[in-house]
């Protein structure tokens, strides 16, 4: 496929968005558990803390956005600002105990309100850049280049962190500072992006006035999308923070294993992204995401079968082949259901019941964790999660096959 200047760009600033982020985020359960004495409830609210606040992020953020010339200038202002807070965490362990932990979780927290914009308007902007015939094959390009990269990275962290301490904080804030200029080259990529310049005022016009509303949710694909990609989100996040906790105390795994984890699962994403891209275009995508989304349920059940560390490594690379099909056909939905004219609210308005789903999710799981043990409490999720991928097959059978016959 060859790719426009825009979609060049996109796929630069999207190596060095995975570049800050990877070298990171994939480490602070383990920098939170080893450096700063975090315990099972404050890994808990690590998780979902992020998703409340970027809910209050985005009532305001939708309006925002609706009134702004330039959508690129809104997402290079919030990421920006996203990055400057995220590099906080560096001066986190000077704290000490018990206030080191409470601040990592604090300021993981407050950063995910210009997160939350930072995604919001990127999304619309993407959306309105690359025409929807191109998404399948750019999509998949680019996050394939992006797993490569997160691979890399993640891999490299992983040995860096490997030869200190698990309790020495050093390494950590030389990664922190090493995220924050790749976040600068990430801003610079996002700079140099071009948006249509006879669209913008006029899809001001038309959008300036429009808030949040209710409305969106009668365009029956929007909603059939909402409901089902809701379903999906509480039942996997619901294991985000239990699957660090396994890892990290009872499996004990090292940084290294955490990255071999990773890379494994980002290698499967690799193999893969491009036959769900193939597959959906035959098939569709709420079909194909049956697909992903059962494959997905799989992970929590087999991750309980033991805490070998080759297993478990075995076991990332498995639930990798369905995680780049979730990705990549969850965000294709979510820009086929909402109608170009008022991309940005409805967008908006997804991410706001996912935000919710997001804060709500990882606390049930800890709940369970806490009353009914790991093992459990991860084959319940399991469950919760093959449920949640049935529903994308009733609608692939039930509504879009019905809107295909109405059209004809």
């Amino acid at each position: 496929m060859k790719f426009n200047e825009n979609e060049k760009l996109s796929i630069y600033n999207g190596l060095a968005s995975t570049a800050a982020t990877n070298m990171v985020n994939g480490y602070i359960p383990l920098f939170a558990i080893g450096v700063l004495g975090a315990t099972n409830q404050q890994i808990g609210l690590i998780v979902s803390l992020p998703s409340i606040i970027g809910m209050l992020a985005l009532i305001p953020g939708a309006i925002w956005l609706n009134r702004v010339q330039s959508k690129k200038n809104f997402a290079v202002i919030s990421t920006l600002l996203t990055r400057l807070l995220f590099s906080l965490i560096l001066f986190v362990p000077f704290l000490g105990s018990p206030y080191a932990a409470w601040a990592l979780v604090i300021l993981i927290a407050l950063l995910n309100f210009p997160g939350a914009l930072s995604g919001l308007s990127w999304q619309s902007m993407i959306g309105d850049l690359v025409p929807e015939k191109r998404r399948g094959d750019f999509f998949s390009s680019r996050n394939r280049h992006n797993t490569i990269a997160a691979m890399a990275v993640t891999f490299g962290t992983g040995l860096f962190l490997q030869q200190f301490d698990k309790d020495n904080a050093l390494p950590y804030q030389v990664l922190f500072i090493a995220a924050f200029l790749f976040a600068v080259l990430e801003i610079y990529y996002l700079i140099k992006h071009k948006e249509p310049v006879g669209s913008k005022k006029e899809r001001n016009t038309e959008e300036k006035n429009k808030k949040l509303s209710l409305n969106v949710y009668k365009h029956k694909p929007f909603l059939a999308f909402v409901i089902t990609a809701l379903l999906f989100g509480f039942s996997s996040q619901m294991a985000w923070s239990l699957f660090s906790i396994y890892q990290i105390k009872e499996a004990n795994a090292t940084a290294l294993w955490l990255s071999l984890f990773s890379v494994t699962n980002q290698l499967a994403q690799i193999i893969s992204i491009k036959w769900w891209a193939n597959a959906a275009d035959r098939r569709g995508n709420s079909f194909v995401l049956f697909i992903a989304a059962a494959g997905m349920a799989t992970a929590p059940a087999l991750t309980m079968l033991s805490t070998n560390l080759v297993y478990l490594t075995l076991i990332n690379l498995w639930i990798g082949l369905f995680v780049s099909g979730s990705n990549l056909l969850l965000f294709n939905q979510l820009l086929k259901a909402s109608p170009e004219t008022d991309r940005t609210n409805y967008i908006a308005n997804y991410n706001f019941l996912l935000s919710i789903v997001g804060f709500i999710a990882p606390q049930m799981g800890v709940l369970l964790l806490n009353g009914f043990g790991m093992n459990a409490a991860m084959n319940l999720i399991s469950l919760f999660r093959m449920i949640a991928a049935f529903s994308f097959l009733f609608v692939a059978l039930k509504f879009e096959r019905k809107m295909i016959a109405q059209t004809i």
